[in-house]
């Protein structure tokens, strides 16, 4: 099953990231750079997100029951959510150490080589794991991994930034403590995609154009028009509801053919988790009143 691959997947990008966790805490007590204890923050969220993605891809997975007929897919952006609640103390906590540095002008980086030598190597690292990551999201068609790894291009970009407050740290102390705060933007910027994609998620907000659902749906033979055309739902797992217009003297089978025929080529064009095509016969037109 793809879910077990996913996992599978999972589960080396969570021994990576717990490896990450490790090279840059030991870098950040032997360095005492701040901006590699950012870096920390931003390792130990990508492990936290990995857990998630993990126990997200065994619960998202599940057929639907009586008690959730559209599938279990949404417990996916509640993890998401779980997660940016994480990001968010991270980003204030570090912030705030910055801001302290910066006020008080504290010491500057005792061991700047150290610092510098754990980021370029935990750069090689996270790089090489995403790109492994984008590559099999890519071919199990798995959004999760997808979005692990965008996590992980996030922690390359943190990484980068603390190298370069460490190596600008050794001619102005204060540079670390700015690099510091530039992890934090990054860190919330990576929160903040995640809410702006999970809240339209979570509020059923139209997952397909229905322009191009009607579009689709009146290119089978028989389809007069289209009433009504809605969706919902995220790239991994859309749903679509149309009312359709048929011929009003046609019988109850062929109705329900041109049903089946719209549904399969929705699926089709539109890789849809699930869709409902109701029926309703065409009305004539309405005679204009006679003039008197």
């Amino acid at each position: 099953m793809v879910v077990t691959r996913v996992q599978r997947v999972l589960a080396v990008i969570f021994g990576v990231n717990l490896l990450l966790v490790a090279l840059k805490a030991w870098g950040g007590l032997r360095s005492g750079s701040l901006a590699v204890w950012g870096s920390v923050v931003d390792s130990v969220l990508d492990l936290l997100t990995t857990v998630v993605a993990w126990v997200v891809a065994g619960v998202a997975a599940r057929a639907p029951d009586s008690e959730h007929p559209y599938g279990h897919a949404k417990f996916e952006t509640l993890g998401a959510l779980l997660i940016v609640g994480f990001l968010s103390v991270s980003v204030v906590e570090l912030g705030r150490a910055a801001l302290l540095r910066l006020a008080r002008g504290g010491p500057p980086v005792p061991r700047p080589e150290m610092a510098a030598l754990t980021l370029v190597v935990a750069l090689g690292l996270g790089a090489g794991t995403a790109i492994f990551e984008v590559r099999q999201g890519r071919r199990l068609g798995s959004a999760l991994l997808l979005a692990d790894a965008a996590h992980l291009w996030a922690d390359v970009a943190v990484s980068t930034t603390a190298l370069l407050g460490v190596l600008l740290a050794t001619r102005w102390p204060g540079a670390d403590a700015l690099a510091a705060l530039a992890v934090a933007a990054l860190i919330a910027r990576v929160g903040w995609s995640i809410v702006r994609e999970a809240v339209p998620v979570l509020v059923d907000a139209q997952a397909i154009d229905p322009q191009a659902l009607a579009r689709v749906a009146r290119e089978v033979p028989g389809v007069r028009a289209v009433l009504e055309a809605r969706s919902r739902g995220h790239p991994g797992q859309r749903y679509a509801e149309l009312t359709i217009a048929v011929p009003g003297e046609w019988s109850v089978a062929e109705a329900h053919a041109i049903a089946d025929a719209v549904e399969a080529r929705l699926r089709e064009r539109f890789r849809l988790q699930g869709v409902v095509v109701h029926v309703e016969p065409e009305r004539p037109p309405v005679a204009a009143p006679p003039h008197r």
